[in-house]
């Protein structure tokens, strides 16, 4: 792609997020996003020929933006499976202020806009591969708790750890983002951890002398 084209899929995904973020919600249509850009709607198609693929890379181009990628890497490079998931748990809750006003927009559009739907489940699909990734770990070392399969506890931490269900603490019920991260860690640890691991089985002893 040439600098000029990429220079004009950044000036629209610009327009876009910036649209977004300020809670437009069913106001962000391509025509909307193709004037806060400066271009023409034409223009704009070329880059995105749907609505909802403009959407879902805005999505990601935050991403880029806030550097994801450098956020996560505790969380995947943690020495333990218990490690990884109140470093995924940190990592996510200290990531939702910063993609709310978005998020809020795209939930203010999904039930009746397909595209922000789309966007918006594809985001959050990405973040179930987060918490699968850490539940994953747990398993790995035997440290799941009774009771609980992987799917389940996949399901049960994607939940727990929604947008929906911070707004309801941090803004509703007025917790410091601390107090919701350190609340969120507790309750997976009680959750998913088991009490302690297996006991590792003890190697046969030889029957015969050693020499």
């Amino acid at each position: 792609m040439s600098s000029e084209n990429l220079e004009t899929r950044e000036r629209i995904l610009k327009a876009a997020l910036d649209l977004l973020q300020a809670g437009r919600g069913q106001g962000v249509r391509m025509s909307d996003i193709a004037r806060r850009a400066g271009l023409s709607r034409q223009a704009v198609y070329l880059h995105f020929p749907t609505r909802a693929e403009l959407l879902i890379a805005a999505t990601h181009h935050l991403d880029g933006l806030l550097d994801v990628e450098a956020r996560l890497r505790p969380s995947r490079t943690a020495g333990s499976g218990v490690e990884r998931l109140e470093a995924y748990i940190a990592a996510w809750g200290a990531y939702i202020p910063e993609i709310y006003a978005m998020a809020k927009a795209l939930l203010a559009m999904r039930d009746s806009d397909a595209a922000a739907a789309e966007a918006w489940d594809r985001r959050m699909q990405d973040m179930r591969e987060g918490c699968a990734a850490a539940i994953d770990a747990l398993v790995r070392d035997g440290m799941l708790a009774p009771g609980q399969t992987p799917e389940q506890a996949t399901d049960l931490l994607w939940t727990l750890l929604s947008v929906r269900n911070w707004e309801q603490l941090t803004q509703a019920c007025g917790w410091p983002q601390d107090r919701y991260v350190a609340a969120m860690q507790a309750t997976a640890r009680r959750l998913f951890v088991a009490e302690s691991a297996p006991a590792a089985r003890r190697p046969q002893r030889n029957s015969s002398p050693a020499k």
